[in-house]
C-alpha cells in the first residue's frame, strides 16, 4: 500500500490525501493525510489515494463490467464478468505496448485499472500543459482549493490534468474501436445505457469520467484495500445477507489468469502471499508519453478538440437572450424533458449523449451545446452545493466533447440513435408517441458527410426550424 502512495514510508508519500472509496460526493469525504493509513486498516475500511500527487501526474484507465438492471451481477458471476472484459483489456495492453507504456495493472471486484505517472519535471508534463493554452480550463481558483486540507492544486497540475484528459479521450476512442469487433457486449466510454442483452442492459465501460472533474476531487483505490462497493451501492442487500457476495480485495493482476485472480481477490491469505512478491509502485513514463501526445495532435480527435475550443460559452449575463430561448417545441419529447428536468437527467451520461446528438443534428456548435448544459448546471434546479465542489463548465465541456467527438471522429455511427433503441435503453418518456429521432439521425449523418457540423450561425440557433 505504501509503495502505491509514492515514497518509502507514509511520511514520504507523494499523494496528497487518503479517503474512503465509493462515497457519494467529494464534499462529504473524510480526508486523511497519508500518515493516517492505519485509521482505515484498523476500522476495516476501504481506502484510496488522491489522484492528485505532489510530484507527478497520475494517468488512470478504469475498465469495468456494468449491469444497469442487475447491479449485483458482476459480483455473483465473477468468471463471466471478467471473461467479458478480456477483449477490452487486450486492446488496452496492445495499444499501450505500441507506445512502450507498461502500466501497473490492478484488479478490483468488477474490473481492471491501468496506472502510470508522468513526473512534473518531465517534458511530457510540460507538453500536456501546452495542450490547454488555446482554451481556458474552466476551473476557477476556488475549484482548485481543497478546504479539508487547506491546500490548492498548483496551476500547472490543473492544466496538465486537463491536457491529459484530451489525450486519454483519444486513447479511449481507440480502445473502443479496437475492442468493439471482438467484444460480445457494447463497449462504452463512461457508463452509457444500452439496449438489453443476455442478462439485461449490460456493457463494458471504459470509465474516463474522472477527467471531467477537478483533479483534487478524484481518488483511486489502493491495492490490497478492501473492496466494499457492493456494500455502498444499491445492488440488493438480500444478496449480501445470503452470503452470496463475500469479502473482496483490490490486487495487482499482472500475469494472473481469470481463475487465479478470482481466487486471490476473494482470499485475504492468498492476497497477503501475493503482496510478498508483487510490486505496486506506479511506473514512470515520460518519453513514451511524448509519442502518445504526438499521435494525439495529428489525430481526428485532436483536430476535433481544437475546433471544439474555437468558440466560447455565452457569458452568464447573456443567457436570458441565448441559451434560455432554446425552442423546446422542435425537440423530441425525450430531449425536451432533459432540459426541463435537468436534475438529475443531466448527470446521467446516456441523457447527455441523447441531448448532444440532437443539438448537433440541429446545427449547434458543440461548444454551445456545452454552454447550454452549463446554463442548466448553474441555475437553481435543486443542485444544493454540488456545483460548489465540482466544476459545471468543465463537466459540461467534458461530456459534450466526448460524445460529439466520437461522432465527429467516426467512432460513433449513431446505430442506437433512434426511437426503438431509446425505448430499449429506457430513456423514452412517451412510448408510442410522435418522435423525430430518425429524421435527426439522417440529418446528423448528412452533416458529417458534407462537413457541415456546427454550421448554423449562433444568432439563428434560437429560431424554430421548419426543416431539420
Amino acid at each position: 500500500m505504501i509503495e502505491y502512495l509514492g515514497g518509502e514510508s507514509p511520511e514520504e508519500a507523494t499523494c496528497v490525501y487518503l479517503t474512503r472509496c465509493d462515497v457519494q460526493h467529494f464534499e462529504n469525504l473524510d480526508l486523511k493525510r497519508p500518515t493516517e493509513l492505519d485509521y482505515f486498516l484498523a476500522n476495516d475500511l476501504d481506502v484510496g489515494r488522491s489522484l492528485w500527487d505532489r510530484q507527478a501526474l497520475i494517468a488512470h484507465l478504469d475498465i469495468e463490467y456494468v449491469n444497469f438492471d442487475f447491479p449485483a451481477e458482476p459480483y455473483l458471476d465473477l468468471q463471466r464478468s471478467f471473461t467479458l472484459q478480456e477483449p477490452v483489456v487486450a486492446a488496452i495492453k496492445e495499444l499501450l505496448a505500441g507506445y512502450a507504456i507498461a502500466p501497473l495493472h490492478l484488479i478490483s471486484g468488477r474490473g481492471h485499472h491501468f496506472v502510470w505517472q508522468i513526473p512534473s519535471s518531465a517534458r511530457a508534463f510540460e507538453r500536456l500543459t501546452e495542450l490547454t493554452h488555446s482554451f481556458p480550463t474552466g476551473i476557477e481558483n476556488h475549484k482548485r482549493f481543497c478546504a479539508n486540507l487547506n491546500e490548492t492544486v498548483p496551476e500547472d497540475f490543473t492544466k496538465a490534468f486537463a491536457g491529459l484528459g484530451l489525450v486519454i479521450e483519444f486513447l479511449a476512442q481507440q480502445i473502443k474501436e479496437r475492442a468493439a469487433g471482438s467484444s460480445s457486449l457494447p463497449v462504452e466510454l463512461t457508463a452509457v445505457e444500452t439496449g438489453p442483452g443476455e442478462r439485461g442492459r449490460e456493457i463494458i465501460s471504459v470509465d474516463i469520467s474522472e477527467y471531467g472533474d477537478p483533479l483534487h476531487t478524484r481518488m483511486i483505490r489502493l491495492p490490497f484495500s478492501l473492496y466494499l462497493k457492493p456494500l455502498t451501492k444499491e445492488i440488493g442487500l438480500e444478496t449480501l445477507k445470503e452470503g452470496r457476495i463475500g469479502k473482496l480485495l483490490m490486487i495487482p493482476g499482472q500475469g494472473l489468469s481469470i481463475r487465479r485472480l478470482i481466487e486471490v481477490i476473494r482470499n485475504p491469505h492468498e492476497a497477503a502471499a501475493l503482496a510478498q512478491r508483487a510490486s505496486t509502485r506506479i511506473p514512470i513514463f515520460d518519453g513514451a508519453m511524448e509519442g502518445l501526445i504526438g499521435d494525439y495532435l495529428q489525430s481526428r480527435p485532436g483536430k476535433f478538440h481544437r475546433w471544439f475550443y474555437s468558440q466560447e460559452h455565452q457569458p452568464h449575463e447573456e443567457w436570458p437572450q441565448t441559451y434560455d430561448l432554446t425552442p423546446l417545441e422542435i425537440l423530441p419529447p425525450c430531449v425536451s424533458r432533459i432540459l426541463q428536468q435537468p436534475n438529475d437527467l443531466l448527470l446521467i451520461p446516456a441523457y447527455i449523449q441523447l441531448l448532444v446528438r440532437t443539438m448537433l443534428a440541429l446545427g449547434w456548435h458543440p461548444r454551445h451545446i456545452a454552454g447550454l448544459i452549463r446554463s442548466k448546471y448553474e441555475r437553481d434546479h435543486g443542485w444544493g452545493r454540488y456545483w460548489f465542489t465540482y466544476d459545471a463548465a468543465g463537466r459540461a465541456d467534458f461530456y459534450t466533447r466526448l460524445f460529439a467527438g466520437m461522432f465527429a471522429s467516426g467512432t460513433d455511427d449513431l446505430v442506437d440513435f433512434n426511437c426503438l433503441s431509446t425505448q430499449e435503453k429506457r430513456l423514452c418518456f412517451t412510448p408510442g408517441g410522435h418522435c423525430t429521432l430518425d429524421l435527426l439521425k439522417t440529418s446528423l449523418l448528412d452533416r458529417r458527410k458534407d462537413e457541415r457540423l456546427g454550421c448554423r450561425p449562433f444568432n439563428r440557433l434560437f429560431l424554430p426550424q421548419e426543416h431539420i
